[in-house]
């Protein structure tokens, strides 16, 4: 074993890792990244099909990023936001704004941004603002209640996991937060009300369905209206739920949910962590048939970064993450709209100040990255190039449906997830105990390929950088494992 790995194995704790199961094999330590590619201790490359945890936008080593935290090392690392205001943390503030207000897109427009860490501490920010925001503009005597979807997942710290309805993550913590309500998801794959039966396509294309998971949301906003106390906020992925299983949304059932939360006077709260500057791609998707995909004629001020903008979806919050500062640092941000900020203007002794904040907030090195980070994303060429990866992922995607065990493909823009079950012909699952997912990933390291399942999904999420090229790697990984694993 590698002197590293076991240094690794002997002090590190890993994050939603088994640690037994990891102590039994030597880890793959990595040390060096160019594009797509990662390399480990021992030489050998990988492609990094999950963007190091969805955090990776433009790929490992990129120039023009390097270069921007180089300039700004020549300077200073960091400073604080508490009292103190910053060159970049200034520049990158005005252009999230900018990036998040598209023209057509709602009557809410967001002004102003609070940076902090992560997802979690974003989602964090947007549960204490809404909460103040309710109880001091509303008059209410009963507490904000908040309603999300079934299976949601929204950070790690206690405000967000109680935002979140992730029993396998967050069983254990029960105790420890705050109730809110959930509405199911619109997982068409398993829908109890979809009676189509098993196709080798998307479940979205071929649902037989009355819209279901709509009509309860309603029924749940009504239900709470009667009581007289309507939910403060409703937090949502949009289009795409992450670790609940890769769940993509049906179209327009966003833009249906959110208008009856609309009707019922409640904030809207998009966690953009995962979803946010281009991972969903754009609004139609290509086609399927194209074979030798080319960029379209759309300009990058036609496109938004912004998967709630797919649905005509403006928030009230918009947390964002991961890929703000193109997978480089970690920092965050939650907008939100001047109605929110001027509630928490007051004088000195009247303590409406939001009384949150974070060391590292505004930081100059993450927000220098991320400046970098938004001039390439608003380039012709990365627009170009997201394309042309979004209709070559649909493309080799359309192989795995003779995997059998491949029981749904969901795929948005740039991100796909992939469900394994026992049969395709009954949706019957594998047991978590088995670790099909788990097994198919590992096999595909073997064949140079990374990524991480969420439970027996597999989930593909590629630098914009990936070529053709490496797409059909990976998919062809994908089918090897699997005829390894389960043959």
């Amino acid at each position: 074993m590698h002197p590293l790995a076991q240094l690794d194995q002997r002090y590190v704790w890993h994050p939603f890792t088994q640690m037994r199961d990891w102590l039994r094999q030597e880890p793959i330590v990595i040390v060096d990244g160019r594009g797509a590619v990662l390399r480990d201790v021992k030489s050998k490359e990988y492609l990094d099909a999950n963007s190091s945890i969805w955090t990776n936008l433009h790929g490992h080593q990129h120039p023009r990023i390097n270069a921007a935290i180089r300039r700004q090392l020549g300077r200073i690392a960091h400073s604080s936001a508490l009292g103190l205001a910053n060159e970049p943390a200034s520049l990158l503030a005005k252009q999230l704004v900018r990036v998040a207000n598209p023209r057509g897109i709602g009557e809410t427009k967001l002004e102003k941004v609070f940076f902090s860490d992560d997802g979690s501490t974003a989602l964090e920010v947007a549960l204490k603002l809404a909460y103040e925001f309710t109880k001091r503009t509303r008059g209410r005597k009963r507490e904000p209640r908040f309603l999300s979807l079934a299976g949601a997942y929204h950070g790690d710290t206690v405000g967000a996991v109680s935002l979140g309805h992730s029993d396998l993550f967050h069983k254990a913590y029960s105790g420890l937060l705050f109730k809110t309500d959930k509405i199911p998801a619109p997982y068409c794959y398993r829908c109890p009300f979809n009676r189509a039966k098993p196709q080798r396509a998307d479940a979205r294309m071929y649902r037989n369905c009355r819209h279901e998971c709509v009509s309860l949301a309603a029924r749940a906003f009504r239900a709470q209206a009667r009581r007289g106390n309507s939910y403060a906020a409703f937090v949502f992925e949009p289009l795409m739920q992450g670790a609940a299983g890769m769940i993509a949304q049906p179209e327009d059932w966003l833009r249906d949910v959110s208008a009856i939360a609309r009707d019922h006077g409640t904030l809207l709260i998009a966690d953009e962590v995962m979803t946010g500057f281009g991972r969903t791609g754009f609004g139609a998707p290509l086609s399927s048939s194209t074979r030798s995909p080319q960029p379209s004629n759309q300009t990058p001020a036609q496109v938004s970064l912004f998967a709630s903008h797919h649905e005509d979806v403006q928030p009230d919050f918009l947390c964002v993450a991961k890929g703000l500062t193109g997978g480089y640092l970690p920092m965050a941000a939650t907008l939100t709209t001047r109605g929110v900020f001027d509630a928490f203007l007051g004088e000195y002794e009247e303590f409406k100040t939001f009384f949150h904040g974070h060391s590292f907030t505004a930081n100059q090195l993450g927000a220098a990255a991320s400046l970098a980070s938004l001039g390439l994303l608003n380039g012709a060429a990365s627009l170009g190039a997201r394309q042309i990866l979004q209709a070559t992922l649909r493309n080799e995607l359309e192989n795995l449906w003779q995997i059998p065990q491949v029981g749904d493909i969901r795929q948005a823009g740039l991100v796909a997830g992939i469900e394994l079950v026992r049969d395709w012909r009954t949706r019957e699952p594998f047991a978590l105990k088995e670790r099909a997912g788990i097994r198919v990933c590992e096999a595909m390291a073997r064949r140079g390929v990374l990524t991480r399942p969420v439970g027996n999904v597999l989930v593909l999420m590629p630098p914009y950088c990936t070529t053709p090229r490496q797409v059909r790697k990976i998919t062809t990984a994908i089918h090897d494992a699997c005829a390894e694993v389960f043959r």
